[in-house]
């Protein structure tokens, strides 16, 4: 971690990532990387859907390959970058027939290292494999929902989910939210968990850095009106007045609640759902 000398009252808790010990490119590939508008919380309609989102720092998009489609074909990592639009680690690598392309660092990858994607690969941190072939209590990360359908779980910085169990062509995963679900063995998962596992560690420091970020600012319900929010109201700091804390549309949020559609399609998989609180 960088921690800095206190000049502003701001600087005197903000810390961040020390990016000149683990970064080995500064400059992204440009054959990999366009131009891009991003959605800032928007759906096709233009509506605000999810809210304190917008503005921040210009982003290079980078294309980023999880869908793992080149098999039995050894790569070797040639850089550790930077990538504004996701908290770990990505870098280039080159396959043993020329083609380069960039990926989601495991943590403690190096330049210089070489993995492979294959059903027969051997069960060491960086490579890819089918879930029906990885042993019970290892760690992967960039992990399949449909087979060949491209990674979708755990690619935020130091995640990782854990092989709990495997019966009946499924694998039980453990995930970082600590629920436990179903997955068919067929799909694929990388050894290892996901780079810069001291993001957490970060500590913002100062507003102006949210913005940077394209994080808005958060009003608390209770400093609104009624008509503005159902906690708003009351003389002085009243309490939100009601049992369940709800959002400003009057739906169950934090606190702990069940916030998840009772019908969800994908509600079969769950086998655990997951513990509310600290983990």
């Amino acid at each position: 971690m960088k921690h800095y000398k206190p000049t502003t009252k701001s600087r005197r808790q903000m810390t961040g990532i020390d990016y000149g010990k683990v970064l080995t490119a500064k400059d992204p590939l440009k054959s990999l990387t366009h131009g891009t508008k991003r959605d800032v919380g928007r759906n096709h309609h233009g509506r605000v859907t999810t809210r304190h989102k917008g503005g921040g720092h210009k982003r290079l998009f980078r294309d980023i390959d999880f869908t793992y489609n080149k098999f039995d074909i050894p790569f070797k990592v040639l850089t550790v970058e930077y990538d504004p639009n996701r908290t770990g680690f990505i870098g280039i690598v080159v396959y043993k027939d020329g083609e380069k392309r960039y990926v989601l660092l495991h943590k403690g990858a190096r330049v210089g290292d070489t993995y492979i994607v294959s059903a027969k690969a051997p069960e060491t941190v960086g490579n890819r494999l089918p879930l029906g072939k990885i042993t019970v209590g290892t760690f992967v990360y960039n992990v399949e929902v449909k087979p060949r359908g491209g990674a979708r779980l755990a690619r935020s910085a130091g995640n990782y989910i854990e092989v709990v169990a495997k019966d009946a062509g499924y694998v039980d995963l453990k995930m970082p939210s600590t629920e436990v679900r179903k997955v068919l063995e067929t799909c694929w998962a990388t050894i290892g968990e996901v780079s810069n596992d001291e993001n957490r560690l970060v500590n913002i420091g100062k507003a102006g850095r949210s913005r940077w970020l394209g994080i808005r600012p958060t009003v608390r319900g209770s400093a609104m009106n009624p008509v503005d929010h159902p906690h708003g109201g009351g003389e002085g700091r009243s309490g939100r007045g009601r049992r369940r804390a709800v959002s400003a549309f009057g739906k169950p949020t934090g606190k702990g609640q069940k916030s998840r559609t009772p019908k969800k399609y994908s509600n079969k998989f769950i086998v655990r759902r997951r513990k509310v609180g600290k983990k």
